[in-house]
């Protein structure tokens, strides 16, 4: 009885002493801390300057330039008609093979055949899959924080149901101490006692350091220090009801690509449209627009040209057939990929719920495999009080209920884990 009280003060002891840290908030809190959560924000600036350079493209564009030409033949008059001006005492220059002007060239698109949507389509696009990566990248940290928090689980309640052990050994090696005084018992069956409390002593040490081992590997996650915390055992997850659905971030990244490939497709089909735009032309030099009086006059002038353009570059008509057979492999390598991963994922899944079936079924029979180990040590302490048997004997009945004990809770634990591991399958 005075084990058992002291096995439940023990087991008491993270309630009453340590604060909580449950495993949602290591998942949470891990996320947060990993590096690549930066990468949040610097795709968001990276997509609102992708965007605003596409959007200024509706932009007026504005050239300024100066130039100087020579060159070996410019328009002129005929000769006659130069001879009678000549006559009527009108000198002719010609243009001159010396030119320059300096000036500015305006260009307004008005329709550039869907080009600038398509392109903000294909931008938003491939925002959605890098976020998707990242998405993808965290949630292999969830599931790598899951397991050390189980692991911790695992080598913290062997520790707890180890020290129950010690306290149950330490118990009976006075009691055969006393019996020792009294000429009932021998000195040997006191070392074995002894021996076997300092090996249990020997796996507490080696698993309290392997549980400082797994806490300091979730602190690195988590970003804070977890001594004096208690892992708390997520016992709810024991009523989850499986579903075939999968919510896997890798589902949104399919799809996310698929978007960027359709996206792709239509900016492609855009390029075969004409693009229609406004343009003015003003320079100051020589010759201007009007030929006749640069011919007459080498004086410098203002110029102004204004109108609609279209234009259509047909070349991508070329490739038109490629284009669109590229999309179609695209798609099609994509949604050869999800069903792959969907394929896995249900082998994982059929055989993660067989595990968890399994330990379900091993579960039930625990209690009362703990409760008939715990009745054969109490009669073998009696039997040993009165001499019927040695300690060897009773150490093997108190090694029985020890590893009953322990087996029970590894079994919920490793029930939890398998839980868990379902869920992440499934992201449910």
């Amino acid at each position: 009885m005075k084990a058992l009280i002291t096995g439940i003060l023990i087991s008491l002891i993270p309630f009453t002493s340590y604060s909580q840290l449950t495993i949602e908030e290591c998942v949470r809190k891990a996320e947060a801390n990993y590096p690549i959560i930066k990468k949040y924000e610097l795709l968001d600036a990276s997509l609102d300057i992708d965007l605003s350079e596409i959007n200024k493209a509706w932009l007026p564009k504005l050239g300024v330039y100066g130039q100087a030409t020579s060159q070996n033949i410019v328009p002129s008059f005929p000769k006659t008609l130069t001879g009678v001006l000549n006559q009527m005492g009108q000198e002719v220059k010609g243009l001159s093979k010396i030119q320059y002007k300096t000036g500015a060239d305006l260009t307004q698109p008005i329709w550039d055949g869907g080009a600038s949507r398509a392109r903000r389509e294909m931008a938003r696009a491939n925002d959605a899959v890098r976020k998707s990566s990242i998405e993808v990248e965290l949630y292999a940290v969830r599931q790598r924080v899951e397991s050390v928090y189980f692991a911790i689980l695992l080598t913290e309640e062997q520790i707890a149901q180890n020290e129950v052990t010690h306290n149950l050994l330490i118990q009976n090696l006075e009691k055969i101490r006393v019996m020792q005084k009294n000429g009932v018992a021998m000195q040997s069956d006191a070392d074995m006692i002894e021996a076997q409390a300092l090996t249990v002593s020997q796996s507490i040490i080696h698993a309290k350091s392997a549980a400082d081992s797994y806490r300091k590997m979730l602190e690195i996650f988590i970003g804070e220090n977890t001594g004096g915390k208690y892992m708390a055992k997520p016992t709810g997850a024991l009523n989850y009801h499986y579903n075939k659905e999968c919510n896997r971030p890798e589902m949104r990244l399919f799809t996310n690509r698929l978007a960027v490939n359709q996206a792709a497709n239509r900016l492609s089909n855009v390029s075969y449209m004409p693009v229609v735009g406004l343009f003015a032309q003003a320079y100051y030099g020589y010759p201007g627009f009007d030929y006749f009086k640069s011919m007459m006059s080498r004086e410098l002038s203002f110029n102004f040209l204004a109108g609609v353009k279209i234009s259509w570059n047909i070349d991508s008509f070329y490739s038109r057939k490629n284009n669109s057979i590229r999309a179609s492999v695209n798609a099609g390598d994509i949604e050869a990929d999800k069903e792959m991963f969907l394929f896995n994922t249900a082998l994982q899944s059929a055989s993660q719920t067989e595990t968890i079936a399994g330990l379900r079924e091993v579960m039930k029979e625990d209690e009362k495999i703990i409760a008939l180990r715990k009745r054969v040590r109490r009669a073998a302490e009696a039997q040993l009080e009165n001499g019927i048997i040695d300690a060897t004997a009773l150490l093997t009945k108190i090694s029985d209920e020890s590893i009953a004990q322990l087996n029970a809770k590894l079994h919920e634990i490793q029930l939890l884990k398998e839980i868990y591991n379902l869920k992440s399958i499934l992201n449910q």
